[in-house]
């Protein structure tokens, strides 16, 4: 499984650390930027494992060399952040249409939702363009949740998709 995600600070490695359960996080949680690749193991509900590698947003020039033999892809948006979300949505469909990944199940993780405000889920997938995208030019199945690392919305939902 990966994650690559839109340009830096999406909130992808919280949402990972609340996947694992293994670490409080509350408002004074912090990250640093993932630089370069970074695997974590989660323990799933019906007790399989899956391991993820989280690839930084600095990586976008060489996602591409990841992308082998990847069977699901995570692509987490800051929707908090307008000014990031037309250049999410751009990497978005570099990678929906990379030839590799034609059989991998995606999901879009709309991160940071409980930091904006309500209108912003249909904001940002307007403005990445999502429901012309996959009715016209990509015709393939793509999962869309709501999510926050730091209040833990979305992560139960998030699980349910890794076990499938």
């Amino acid at each position: 499984m990966h994650i690559p995600t839109s340009p830096t600070r999406s909130g992808k490695t919280l949402l990972l650390k609340k996947l694992k359960q293994d670490e409080k996080i509350d408002a004074t949680s912090s990250t640093v930027p993932t630089v370069g690749t970074h695997f974590t193991t989660v323990q799933l509900d019906n007790m399989k494992e899956v391991t993820i590698r989280e690839i930084g947003g600095t990586m976008t020039p060489i996602w591409r060399s990841y992308f082998s033999g990847a069977k699901k892809i995570i692509y987490v948006v800051d929707t908090s952040n307008l000014c990031q979300i037309s250049v999410a949505g751009v990497l978005f469909y570099e990678l929906i249409a990379e030839p590799v990944l034609s059989s991998a199940k995606i999901l879009l993780v709309l991160s940071k939702m409980d930091v904006s405000y309500r209108q912003m889920r249909n904001e940002a997938l307007l403005m990445m363009q999502l429901a012309r995208l996959k009715r016209e030019e990509l015709h393939r199945d793509i999962t869309v949740i709501e999510a926050s690392g730091m209040s833990g919305h979305g992560i139960e939902e998030l699980r349910k998709w890794l076990e499938v």
